[in-house]
């Protein structure tokens, strides 16, 4: 397995800059009309961009598989039967116990970001890799290429699993970009960590069938 710095980091920087701007400065990248603090996101897959789209601009590009921007979608899932063992995770080689993967359309393939100081590392997985953890989670076939990913927590000792819109993958990015002091990150970025995935929780829908148990 090969790691190499992620191309498309224009991404995880936008989401930086628009976190320094007044929310009344944003504005639809595609009409220009004025965008409340939380608002929609279109994802230029072909350069892994995002960009800020009113809730009109952003109707135009629902389920259009193929088109030059896609729309975000907002639902969080807590999937709370995934399944995915601490001796399959070792074997995917990631350096830390906090990544993201998603299927990328441009490239027909499968990637893992992890977030690290210097922005998100992408980490080659094989075909092979992916189809046993889709054999046992049929779930990751629902997912929408580019816009949706699967982020894992093995944090500690939590073994957590989301189906997240791909633009918080990109926050948790930004926040550890912004947040990260010295060679260990310092307590400030493990906070902003914490209540990111504490936040993800608070807004997610469970899925599985010990979900309410």
């Amino acid at each position: 397995m090969s790691a190499a710095n992620l191309p498309g980091q224009s991404a995880f920087l936008k989401l930086r800059g628009l976190a320094r701007q007044r929310p009344d400065a944003e504005r639809c990248e595609l009409c220009g009309a004025p965008l409340a603090g939380e608002h929609q996101h279109l994802l230029e897959p072909a350069a892994r961009r995002l960009c800020c789209s009113c809730d009109a601009c952003a109707i135009l590009f629902s389920d259009r598989q193929g088109s030059r921007y896609l729309r975000v979608p907002r639902e969080i899932q807590l999937l709370a039967d995934f399944q995915l063992t601490d001796a399959h995770w070792e074997s995917l080689h990631l350096p830390i116990n906090l990544a993201f993967f998603v299927y990328s359309s441009p490239t027909q393939r499968v990637i893992a970001l992890y977030p690290g100081p210097a922005g998100a590392t992408e980490s080659l997985l094989t075909l092979e890799t992916w189809q046993d953890l889709v054999a046992e989670n049929p779930i990751l076939r629902e997912f929408a290429p580019d816009v949706e990913a699967l982020l894992v927590n093995h944090l500690g000792e939590l073994r957590e699993h989301f189906r997240v819109p791909i633009d918080e993958c990109y926050k948790l990015v930004g926040l550890i970009r912004t947040h990260w002091r010295g060679l260990s990150g310092g307590t400030q970025v493990w906070a902003a960590i914490h209540g990111f995935l504490n936040g993800l929780r608070q807004r997610s829908r469970p899925r599985g069938a010990h979900a309410n148990a």
